[in-house]
């Protein structure tokens, strides 16, 4: 296969995932769908990434998601 869709294979997947990341933290539904309103928060996110709380911020999300992946697991798990 083509180098090109290869490439363009695993950008759409990404892109699918992280869609559904927006979608399973309920993001979609609690802004009632509105595109502005989540983009507006993701370039929050995005500043703040940006500032001098970036590791701070990172730390915590990623241990809240980590969390989170985990109880869904178990939650799934018969």
């Amino acid at each position: 296969m083509r180098d090109w869709r290869v490439k363009r294979r695993e950008r759409t997947r990404q892109l699918i995932e992280l869609g559904g990341l927006v979608v399973k933290a309920g993001l979609v539904d609690l802004t009632d769908d509105d595109r502005a309103a989540l983009y507006g928060a993701l370039l929050t996110v995005a500043d703040r990434l940006r500032g001098e709380e970036r590791s701070n911020a990172l730390a915590i999300w990623q241990r809240k998601g980590k969390r989170a992946f985990e109880a869904e697991k178990e939650a799934s798990t018969p």
